[in-house]
């Protein structure tokens, strides 16, 4: 295995950790207006979240850097194509820290709905965002042979982007059910396992759909391997969410979506990049990566520093790995003027 090829299955590795830790964050963002009755129960769905979102977001920061330093030419390609879609997702999510930071600070039911619509559809920006650049990255641009793209500002906007858009979406909801039904209790619980077991197969039809057209675009029976154990998964994991247990269920559709992304990765290699214009100017692992000197020495930073994140962020989540229920929100604390 070369180096290249090494780095092309670590960027797969961090976009399916980014995808799986922030595809709950983003759907409890949608769910504050989804799924939540009450203003308690709002402040449950953020206090599930609460100590863990900006860390996962760090996985989107570290894919993307390691994309730039293995894979210079792909990133270059990729990112320049789709500075719309891109800098809506950074509105998404600067719009997500704000709402989460700002919508306690005063005490207003107008104020904190305003907020609370901010976090949900920066929530949904962000992922729609990401689903159609990771869509995109699958099935092609409209690439020259320089790797530049050919058309107007919107030549990205294409069904496979709005299918790899509503992917991430539909699961994003789907999987915050899932993690809803680990991390609260009572009532809230109860519903959230009621929504998952109605609208799973829904959530994760996309998702589906985008892997099978990977695998007509480029597949072959290597990458279909992945692709079936990924519909045993979820076929698990509704039938583990519809008997009530939870944990199965949850770990079932990181299953699907780990062996999802790994058929849809393994039929794009060694292409990075297609190019829709002519196949002789895809952008590939050989042709797109870095010198092997760069890929040695980002090699041994990461030996050394993904280990320590990945103690670190499995840290975090055991210290904080209670459930949260309606009973466990204090009052609101209001401050009057003296």
């Amino acid at each position: 295995m070369t180096l290249a090829t090494f780095w092309f299955i670590v960027i797969a590795f961090l976009w399916v950790g980014y995808l799986f830790l922030e595809g709950f964050d983003l759907g409890v963002g949608m769910l504050m207006k989804l799924f939540a009755r009450s203003e308690r129960d709002r402040r449950v769905l953020l206090n599930t979240i609460g100590p863990v979102w900006d860390g996962n977001e760090v996985w989107l920061i570290t894919a993307g850097a390691m994309t730039f330093a293995a894979f210079p030419m792909w990133y270059a390609s990729l990112f320049s194509a789709l500075y719309i879609p891109l800098t809506l997702v950074l509105l998404g999510l600067i719009f997500r820290a704000v709402s989460i930071e700002y919508r306690g600070k005063h005490d207003s039911d107008s104020w904190r709905n305003r907020w609370d619509w901010a976090m949900a559809l920066g929530s949904f920006v962000s992922a729609f965002g990401v689903g159609a650049a990771l869509a995109l990255t699958s099935t092609g641009l409209p690439l020259n042979e320089n790797g530049d793209r050919v058309g107007g500002a919107f030549a990205w906007l294409t069904p496979w982007a709005v299918l790899g858009g509503l992917a991430v979406v539909g699961f994003a909801l789907v999987h915050a059910c899932a993690f809803l039904t680990l991390k609260t209790d009572g009532e809230i619980r109860a519903r959230a396992r009621r929504a998952l077991v109605r609208w799973l197969p829904v959530g994760i039809l996309p998702l589906a759909a985008w892997a099978v057209g990977v695998q007509f675009l480029s597949g072959d029976l290597m990458s279909l391997i992945p692709l079936a154990v990924a519909v045993v998964a979820v076929a698990v994991a509704w039938l583990m969410a519809s008997r009530g247990k939870e944990a199965l269920a949850f770990g079932s559709l990181a299953v699907f979506l780990l062996f999802g992304a790994v058929s849809i990765f393994a039929a794009m290699y060694p292409v990075v990049l297609p190019s829709t214009l002519d196949a002789a100017w895809n952008l590939t692992v050989e042709n797109a990566s870095s010198g092997p000197y760069t890929l040695k020495v980002i090699t041994w930073v990461s030996v050394f520093g993904l280990p320590i994140v990945l103690l670190y962020q499995g840290w975090t989540y055991w210290v904080f790995r209670k459930r949260i229920s309606a009973d466990s929100i204090p009052p609101v604390h209001r401050i009057t003027a003296q």
